[in-house]
């Protein structure tokens, strides 16, 4: 512990590349993604000191090239999460990839504003990185639920019921 008798503030950014598409026309696109990775880094970082976030900003396209060479999955998918693998710098987590034409279908199919959708996805991306997955069902369920708290934090309803959590029971 520093002599001030505080401990050491984790540091966490967040770096945001355009890689493809048109994502001129979401308002706010920096904060909206830096305040759900943020959110999801501070509800499930546990203990970490300092972490680095790439998030790319991209196309269907692009996203089906990456999603079919490193999935065999030849279609694209709203968000990919690459981890940073050994011998990458200190604290880099890894890189998260939007697919700027699946977001905003789903978000129209789902009914629910475009940015919630995103933040969602971020804070879905930022999970994968820190090692949660939904390969079972209890993995599914814990990593929902922190999925559930930190969107409820930031004022967005529960991606899986419409719900938005107040954090009270009755």
């Amino acid at each position: 512990m520093p002599a001030s008798g505080k401990t050491r503030a984790s540091v966490f950014e967040v770096e945001i590349v355009e890689d493809d598409g048109d994502w001129s026309r979401v308002g706010n696109l920096d904060s909206l993604i830096d305040d759900a990775a943020r959110a999801a880094f501070a509800a499930a970082g546990e203990g970490r000191k300092t972490a680095i976030v790439t998030v790319a900003l991209s196309s269907d396209a692009s996203v089906a090239a990456l999603n079919e060479r490193f999935r065999g999955k030849a279609k694209p998918t709203n968000v990919l999460s690459f981890p940073a693998g050994n011998g990458a710098p200190g604290g880099q987590l890894g890189d998260i990839i939007m697919a700027l034409e699946t977001l905003e279908r789903e978000a129209a199919e789902q009914g629910v504003p475009f940015e919630h959708h995103l933040q969602h996805l971020v804070v879905h991306g930022v999970l994968h990185l820190l090692g949660y997955d939904h390969e079972t069902a209890a993995d599914a369920e814990r990593m929902e639920a922190i999925e559930i708290e930190v969107l409820s934090k930031l004022g967005v309803a529960n991606p899986y019921t419409g719900a938005l959590e107040t954090g009270t029971k009755d």
